[in-house]
């Protein structure tokens, strides 16, 4: 049995303590021989989750239920920005020397790089602290798409969910693709309409007083034209530099990452919506050919289009029983 120890420190958000075990459980329950124990383990100083309210929390583990864990999954938490204890990182370091891997999801990614162990290496964390993360920490190279980064036994992710890629991440190393592939099937179907409206919220924010509402527009309506900064610069009436400065400020990626992402959330909606080929698909999503795609699709989602469009396309609703 594999042990997943998820380390808490104060201010955790109460989805990255439920997740891992809902992936695990879930793919313990299904597929015979795969079996894992998930342990809750609390920081010195854990007195609240947010969920999204502050609540009081009590774990089961403290730092000894990371001494013979196979991974440690280090949560997202408030006080990400502090100095985490010295007892925590001991507690890391122990953990990596002895062959644990290392997982770090959302701000709890500046708790893993506080232990000097991700020097060197590369890392990401959600699109909002990519920056922050940078230049705290300059020995690290960040990642800036937030996608999962894995550098060894190091694992970062940006914490979507909980860090559910990070976890799908784990299990397919375990046990191969396909019962990764059928957890996620079970899970992230569900869970689509709040990837959507994460994307919608960000996009509002974006929008709001930044001044690139235009071009933003603009570029959606071009995603299956090839577009070069230079052409983006200019429909903003600014200079490329300038326009990069602006959308790192507003989207934590560059203008040309930011045109990546939304060809490839084009291309689901397409997936999910269409019965189009990927070779259709990839056309109107502005990719040189479906390798292409497949290849920036995989990047970013973790999976093909083939089985994106198989895990998202709606069942048919039950026949009433009579």
């Amino acid at each position: 049995m594999s042990v997943i120890a998820v380390l808490a420190l104060d201010g955790v958000p109460g989805p990255h303590l439920t997740t891992p075990a809902m992936v695990f459980g879930a793919a313990s329950r299904q597929h015979p021989g795969v079996e894992y124990e998930v342990r809750l383990c609390a920081a010195p100083g854990l007195r609240m989750a947010r969920a999204p309210d502050p609540l009081p929390v009590s774990l089961p583990w403290g730092l000894d239920g990371l001494e013979d864990a196979d991974v440690v999954l280090i949560a997202g938490h408030a006080g990400h920005r502090d100095v985490p204890p010295a007892s925590v990182r001991a507690a890391l370091h122990t953990a990596a020397g002895r062959g644990a891997r290392i997982a770090a999801v959302g701000t709890g990614v500046f708790t893993l790089a506080a232990t000097g162990m991700l020097d060197g290496r590369r890392a990401t964390t959600g699109w909002r602290y990519t920056g922050d993360l940078a230049m705290r920490h300059p020995g690290i190279d960040v990642d800036p798409l937030g996608t999962v980064v894995e550098d060894g036994s190091f694992l970062t992710a940006a914490g979507i969910f909980g860090g559910l890629d990070v976890c799908l991440r784990v299990l397919h190393r375990d046990h191969g693709a396909t019962v990764a592939g059928e957890t996620a099937r079970q899970l992230i179907t569900p869970l689509q309409l709040d990837a959507d409206e994460v994307q919608n919220t960000i996009e509002r924010e974006i929008l709001d007083g930044s001044g690139l509402e235009p071009t933003l527009r603009w570029l959606k309506t071009r995603l299956d034209q090839a577009v070069t900064l230079t052409e983006m610069a200019a429909h903003a009436r600014t200079s490329t530099s300038s326009l990069t400065r602006r959308f790192r400020t507003h989207t934590g990626r560059t203008p040309l990452q930011y045109l990546l992402h939304a060809r490839v959330s084009e291309a689901r909606r397409l997936l999910t919506e269409t019965d189009l080929p990927v070779e259709q698909i990839a056309n109107r999503t502005g990719f040189t050919s479906p390798a292409v795609l497949r290849r920036h699709f995989r990047t970013l989602t973790g999976t093909t289009p083939r089985a994106y469009r198989q895990a998202h396309r709606a069942e048919p609703a039950p026949e009433a029983q009579g």
